[in-house]
């Protein structure tokens, strides 16, 4: 028959065995977030690098013409815009993706959770009825 003691060392052993393969499934799933949740913070901050870029060029041509033209200002707002736009295209599908993707983690996590909780239910019942015969 079973001990007490060694019927607690055998459900530690389980929940470590469940630690293990929850934080290994979970790494994998993981793999590749960073990289989303990089491009999601970067891309607006290269956006406005270009936006700012874009401004003093704009600057520069009027400065060098002495015209506020819109022919003079006109090329260098449009490549403001232009970079602000295509940090915004990168950033908000990596943020959108990046959500949705960790959402989806929670829930497998919920889920692992349960079935350790059944598993880890039906473990001890078979103990119990184990040291009872």
């Amino acid at each position: 028959t079973l001990t007490p003691a060694l019927r607690a060392a055998s459900r530690d052993r389980l929940d470590l065995a469940l630690d293990r393969i929850e934080a290994g499934a979970v790494m994998r799933l993981r793999s590749g977030t960073g990289l989303l949740a990089s491009i999601g913070a970067v891309g607006p901050f290269v956006g406005l690098f270009g936006t700012v870029f874009g401004i003093m060029n704009s600057f520069l041509a009027i400065a060098a013409t002495q015209t506020t033209s819109l022919s003079v200002v006109a090329p260098g707002i449009a490549e403001a815009l232009l970079a602000t736009g295509i940090g915004l295209v990168a950033a908000i599908p990596a943020v959108l993706l990046y959500n949705g993707v960790m959402r989806r983690i929670a829930s497998y996590r919920h889920r692992l959770a349960d079935g350790r909780s059944v598993l880890l239910c039906r473990f001890s019942h078979e103990l119990d009825r184990r040291m009872g015969a």
